[in-house]
């Protein structure tokens, strides 16, 4: 299976696209290292600890159960385990293990990046979301009542492991929810990845493994490729954003109880799609066909009591607003975006609320 090489300048490594490769974990930790902290929840540890456990059979460590759930992504939760780690001998030689979903990934490698102003991270994606986005890349954080990773660094790890085994587990739910970040790839950066996902719906709905494996890898090379140009997303890696930023406003707006990331950055790319058709920069058969494959991989939950305007208020407050001024990633054609700043509300208003619709 392929591994895609990372280039930051603080640190260099692989994201590992291969069944079984939880089995050799300990091959990607520092011969030196100390304990290691594995952050996971307990649904994770139940159906995936014994295979990490046996991994680090040499090795010490302890295990920091995390609640989960968007609702618990916060600074308090952070504080928590770094004083249960400091408690159970953790110094500057320790490091974590993050182990679980996108949550547990963020939240993971947040404790890293502060913990005694930063120790490694070891990041183990076990949903598809966190496989194609979450873990690779660096971006850790948590959140704020006023929006989504509001607080949060840029801690690159030590590598990246991806067993597209663990997905068999997976709710059905949380794999839609994964397939609509590769959607994102597709339609940002990958015509190919956009074809596979177009007409082989039922493979990938039915986990086949040759054609799993495939799309995860593509998106992996895809993330790999913008974070390497742009670790810090001061220009390419923006083209990651394309639908989240409106998607961000819906889980603040619902409180994060409602919809999985995932879903809402579904919602976040027809309202993208929407507005890019109507300041004219998508022609219709392209908007229609964007459409059409995020539809494929759906339903989302009931968009029933949002208000549009509720969420065009919202993105003032987006991490991604500078001087304030909403970006938005907009689609010109399947595999190629651009990003768009200064665009009218009443422009925002319409697209929303045709997503809505």
């Amino acid at each position: 299976m392929p591994s895609f090489r990372v280039e930051t300048a603080p640190r260099s490594y692989d994201a590992v696209v291969e069944r079984g490769v939880i089995a050799r974990a300990a091959q990607f930790l520092p011969p030196r290292a100390g304990k290691a902290f594995v952050v996971t929840t307990s649904d994770v540890w139940r159906l995936h600890g014994p295979r990490l456990s046996a991994a680090l059979d040499s090795r010490a460590y302890e295990v920091l159960l995390f609640p989960g759930g968007e609702s618990h992504k916060r600074m308090g939760e952070v504080e928590t385990m770094a004083e249960r780690m400091v408690e159970l001998g953790a110094d500057r030689s320790s490091l974590v293990i993050a182990f679980g979903g996108g949550i547990v990934n963020d939240l993971g490698g947040f404790l890293a990046a502060v913990f005694m102003r930063g120790i490694p991270v070891l990041q183990i994606p076990t949903t598809l979301l966190a496989q194609v986005d979450a873990a690779v890349g660096g971006k850790t954080g948590a959140n704020l009542v006023s929006g989504k990773n509001l607080v949060g660094s840029f801690h690159q790890p030590l590598a990246v492991l991806i067993d597209p085994e663990v997905l068999a587990t997976l709710p059905e739910r949380e794999y839609r929810a994964g397939l609509y970040e590769i959607v994102k790839c597709g339609i940002i950066r990958s015509e190919r990845l956009f074809a596979v996902l177009s007409t082989r719906q039922s493979g990938v709905m039915g986990q086949a493994p040759e054609i799993v494996d495939d799309i995860i890898a593509e998106s992996v090379r895809i993330k790999a490729e913008v974070v390497s140009a742009d670790e810090k997303e001061g220009d390419l890696r923006r083209i990651l954003n394309f639908g989240h930023t409106i998607g961000h406003a819906l889980e603040a707006e619902t409180g994060y109880t409602r919809f999985l990331h995932g879903e809402a950055v579904a919602f976040g790319m027809n309202a993208a799609t929407h507005l890019a058709r109507r300041v004219g920069l998508l022609p219709e058969p392209e908007c229609a066909r964007i459409l059409e494959c995020v539809r494929l991989y759906g339903p989302i939950p009931s968009l029933a009591g949002i208000e549009a305007p509720n969420l065009v208020a919202r993105l003032r407050s987006d991490k991604k607003t500078i001087q304030g001024k909403v970006h938005f990633v907009l689609p010109e054609r399947v595999g190629v975006v651009r990003i768009e700043s200064g665009i009218g509300e009443g422009d925002v208003l319409a697209a929303t609320q045709a997503a809505l619709a």
